[in-house]
């Protein structure tokens, strides 16, 4: 058990198992709302802010959370007008989201921006700062989702019967985006822009495949995300890969084995 000895190995378990955590709490709801793309849009619009914050020399992990923040407020508001089909919206975004981080990409020049450690995550880049942080919110993204699980279960099967019990549909619609948009931010650092939506949708999925009720579908979504992002660090470790790849891959064979069992 050597890699406990190092101190980056200690900070980069500690913080994902907190997103382990929290990512497919989140995803549940989403998915059960048919919005897994969400959590990718803002992904790519996280990675924008990392590069704003290199370009403006500020903080990457606290511009990443600032611009995904916000981008997901505009995003819930121009859905809820309905003009625009919800899958367009987000492809507009994304695709705006990796112009601009090109751009700013191209300015800079690359200069102190490691962008592949970015884009499939890298353990040794969680600071005892990203660590703090990754805590704080992770905490107060359980704790909402907990104490609000009744709204958010009623909201998510049938919107129009929540506001019947009296439900605030649309209040708990945005910070419901701003609360995964955190969750994105704070899993860079350990899974990657490319792979982020991966971890809040597929443990949900694989969970679903075994075609339990919702808290139970949760549950083992839980504890799917909690052992792959954990094995998926020892990998990263002592095979030398990106922690975010090694992350799927253990997703990817959890979910092929409940798709085969139910097929």
């Amino acid at each position: 058990m050597e890699i406990f000895n190092y101190d980056f190995m200690v900070r980069a378990f500690i913080a994902g198992i907190a997103i382990a955590i929290t990512a497919p709490l989140i995803g549940t709801y989403l998915v059960v709302r048919r919005y897994s793309l969400m959590a990718d849009t803002l992904a790519h619009i996280s990675l924008l802010g990392i590069t704003i914050g290199f370009f403006l020399n500020i903080y990457p992990l606290f511009s990443a959370v600032i611009v995904s923040v916000f981008s997901a407020i505009v995003i819930e508001k121009i859905r809820s007008l309905k003009k625009i089909p919800g899958d367009a919206l987000l492809a507009i975004f994304i695709s705006g989201s990796l112009a601009l981080t090109v751009i700013i990409f191209s300015v800079m020049g690359g200069a102190g921006m490691n962008l592949f450690a970015f884009l499939f995550g890298s353990v040794a880049t969680v600071s005892s700062s990203d660590l703090y942080i990754i805590l704080f919110l992770s905490f107060s993204i359980i704790f909402f989702l907990h104490y609000f699980r009744r709204e958010l279960f009623l909201s998510s099967l049938d919107e129009e019967i929540a506001k019947v019990d009296g439900v605030k549909v649309s209040l708990l619609n945005y910070v419901l985006v701003v609360l995964t948009a955190a969750c994105v931010s704070l899993s860079i650092k350990i899974i990657g822009t490319l792979l982020v939506g991966a971890l809040i949708v597929i443990p949900v999925m694989t969970a679903i495949n075994f075609k339990k009720g919702f808290y139970i579908t949760r549950n083992i979504a839980l504890f799917i995300s909690l052992f792959s992002v954990t094995s998926g660090l020892f990998f990263s470790y002592y095979l030398g890969v990106p922690s975010g790849g090694a992350v799927v891959a253990v997703l990817l064979i959890f979910f092929s084995f409940s798709f085969l069992k139910n097929s």
